[in-house]
């Protein structure tokens, strides 16, 4: 079992940074991939990024490559969404997943998820 608890988010100007962070509990955060989905109001979730449990892999939704970089770092059970040039076409609520079998874009591949955190870009 794996509580992932997602922290950083907030009301920024379109252009800013930003920086989220989800850190896991329990001993097991460097066996599983991570990953950060949105979902804005009236829309279904959406893959945003992934890692593999080495983070030697990411992969990123079309949308925010060469925008958003997605790290982790396994000593303090924390995977990161660094954001920049945010857009207001970016404004939702930002989960981070857990996936036990790989790093994915499918939301189906993903175990445990946090309770998200609320990104507002303003134009």
């Amino acid at each position: 079992q794996v509580q992932l608890v997602e922290s950083g988010g907030g009301l920024v100007q379109a252009g800013d940074s930003l920086r989220l962070s989800c850190t896991a509990s329990g001993r097991l955060f460097s066996t599983y991939a991570m990953g950060w989905f949105r979902q804005a109001p009236g829309k279904e979730r959406e893959f945003v990024a992934a890692i593999s449990w080495s983070g030697r892999n990411t992969s990123y939704a079309d949308s925010v490559k060469g925008r958003f970089t997605i790290s982790r770092d396994n000593a303090k059970n924390t995977v990161y969404l660094q954001m920049n040039s945010l857009k207001p076409e970016d404004t939702a609520v930002y989960y981070c997943g857990a996936s036990i079998l790989r790093y994915s874009s499918r939301l189906s591949d993903y175990n445990y998820w946090g309770p998200g955190t609320q990104i507002t870009v303003s134009s």
